[in-house]
């Protein structure tokens, strides 16, 4: 296809924008408080015989706030990243990791999938590989390798709320699991931490076992605090999924701007 030909088709599709906004107050995972602090230190002051002013701001954001992807040296399991990378000093230095960073993780462009559980019915506080199994059957979708499974558990209109966003449903590591032998590239969700917050798996002996079972040991990005209310209502379940995380170098995640086109 030429360019010309890939723009014409591109300037009909439609863009769902997939990030949540940021703001000093939002909802953040407690353990990357305080998420984000903008202030300006360069204020438009008038200034005699020169027309033009400036403002400019300074901004301070842990890499987990707001709609962000982990990066694949974000979590580890007896000390051994995805792949059996160990975490020693040569590895996890002062400025980030030398290994599996951020910056190792190329621009996401694939098929993408939205499970709308909402669309089912209720959504339980722990979904489970039930839920996601029936949700993909009822919407007639098939996951396939290399896809981003995007799960809406309308959490996602409640981001005005930080209180009752953090409260939301989270994803139970049965539904990990199912997801993880579906091979996908990526997943993600419109709540604060894929998984149950607190909950500790029994088997797993940890909290958040899902990014255990999905970063460490299969090697899938998790996308975090989408926006997918919009997608949802339009019925959209199929769609081409972008996704550009910053070149952080040896960063653990980083913010994201993910869009949807159809």
């Amino acid at each position: 296809m030429s360019v010309d030909a890939l723009l014409d088709r591109l300037r009909g599709a439609r863009v769902y924008d997939l990030e949540q906004p940021r703001y000093q107050g939002a909802p953040v995972f407690p353990a990357h408080e305080p998420g984000l602090v903008l202030a300006l230190h360069r204020r438009h002051e008038r200034v005699p015989g020169h027309p033009r002013t400036s403002a400019s701001a300074l901004l301070t954001m842990a890499e987990h706030s707001g709609t962000h992807v982990d990066a694949l040296c974000h979590q580890a399991e007896d000390m051994r990243l995805h792949g059996g990378v160990e975490v020693d000093p040569s590895v996890q230095t002062s400025r980030g990791f030398t290994r599996l960073g951020i910056d190792e993780t190329a621009p996401i462009v694939a098929r993408g999938v939205l499970l709308d559980l909402p669309a089912r019915g209720r959504v339980p506080p722990r979904v489970e590989a039930d839920d996601l199994a029936a949700c993909a059957e009822a919407e007639g979708v098939r996951i396939g390798a290399g896809d981003v499974v995007l799960v809406r558990t309308g959490a996602g209109a409640l981001w005005e709320t930080p209180a009752e966003y953090m409260a939301g449903p989270g994803m139970g590591v049965s539904a990990s699991r199912w997801l993880a032998e579906r091979e996908p590239l990526a997943v993600g969700a419109d709540n604060i931490a894929w998984d149950v917050p607190g909950e500790r798996d029994p088997e797993l002996c940890c909290t958040l076992p899902g990014h255990l079972v999905l970063i460490v040991r299969a090697g899938v990005l998790i996308i975090e605090n989408l926006l997918l209310e919009e997608l949802a209502a339009d019925g959209v379940h199929e769609f081409a999924f972008v996704c550009l995380p910053l070149k952080l170098r040896g960063g653990t995640g980083s913010p994201v701007r993910p869009v949807a086109i159809v």
